[in-house]
């Protein structure tokens, strides 16, 4: 292919559909079934690299928007006064303040952990929710202009900005929770505690041979509850943030439709945004109190089921 031939293929225009490929590819790295360690040129070279093949956008922001966690939140800290506090200062205290008013709500327990972890949970979650608001091209196109830099096509550049959007994430998130769960529900019910919890209920009986009898069905019931758990909390917060991202995208397409089309869509994008704020604060609130609510049954005794 000559040069003039390989720039025309990096700067033909995108269709709509393609448009809204690139927008949910993530950029991955891995290793190709011939045995190269590459990024993906797109969703089906992402998909031969395998479990081991990483979204590298999805987990840089992760990162970074712990690290903004971790600095605001230290920052305050350490400057902290009983003076008229600064607007940081009242920010963090209400976050902080908030999640202890639930902690105290609904986990009647001892554990210095819960409370720590919910904040992080809720913070954490709202900032990787709230990368949502970004123009939906900004960031992608800056990508997009430092890989053409480094000579990448730039339709090879994928570059997702909510990592909320990606259900590695929010489960990932999820199964760690579960993790938690598993812990707590047997070391403080014990063992055999936590396997009559699964293969007692709900049906139970007095008589040993009824009961025995009941175990298999009461497995059968209770053991799907428990792994929903993380399923649910994982997917709920990733379909919410995938099907905003959707919308977002497509208002974007309806901006190369014409001034009308463009009119209108600037005024959808703006009531969608000021909607989209209440999704991105609930979605964080829903995954810390399921996380709370989910930890407090971990320590329900038998009796309490």
């Amino acid at each position: 292919m000559s040069d003039v031939e390989h720039a025309a293929e990096h700067h033909e225009a995108l269709t709509s559909s393609q448009y809204i490929q690139h927008h949910l590819t993530n950029l991955t790295y891995g290793q190709l079934p011939d045995g190269t360690w590459t990024f993906a040129a797109n969703a089906a070279e992402a998909k031969s690299m395998g479990f081991w093949a990483v979204n590298v956008d999805t987990m840089g922001w992760s990162l970074v928007l712990a690290t903004v966690f971790f600095l605001i939140f230290r920052s305050v800290a350490k400057k902290i006064t009983s003076d008229v506090p600064t607007g940081a200062q009242n920010a963090v205290e209400m976050a902080v303040e908030f999640v202890e008013e639930n902690v105290k709500g609904m986990f009647p327990y001892k554990n210095k952990m819960v409370a720590p972890m919910a904040l992080t949970i809720f913070v954490w979650v709202f900032l990787m929710n709230a990368m949502d608001l970004f123009a939906i091209d900004l960031l992608p196109e800056i990508a997009k202009w430092i890989g053409v830099q480094m000579g990448a096509n730039p339709h090879e550049v994928f570059f997702k900005v909510v990592p909320s959007t990606d259900p590695n994430i929010t489960l990932g998130m999820a199964f760690c929770v579960f993790i938690l769960i598993l812990w707590y529900s047997i070391t403080q019910k014990g063992p055999i505690g936590f396997i009559k919890e699964l293969t007692m209920h709900p049906f139970s009986s007095k008589n040993v041979v009824i009961q025995t009898f009941f175990i298999p069905f009461n497995l059968i019931l209770e053991l799907p509850g428990l792994i929903a758990k993380p399923v649910s909390l994982g997917l709920r917060l990733f379909g919410n943030l995938y099907a905003g991202e959707i919308v977002f995208i497509l208002l974007a397409i309806m901006y190369g439709a014409g001034y009308v089309f463009a009119s209108f869509a600037g005024l959808l994008q703006i009531f969608w945004a000021l909607f989209h704020l209440l999704i991105i604060y609930l979605q964080a609130l829903i995954f810390m109190i399921l996380t709370i609510v989910y930890m407090s049954l971990s320590y329900q005794t038998d009796e309490g089921h």
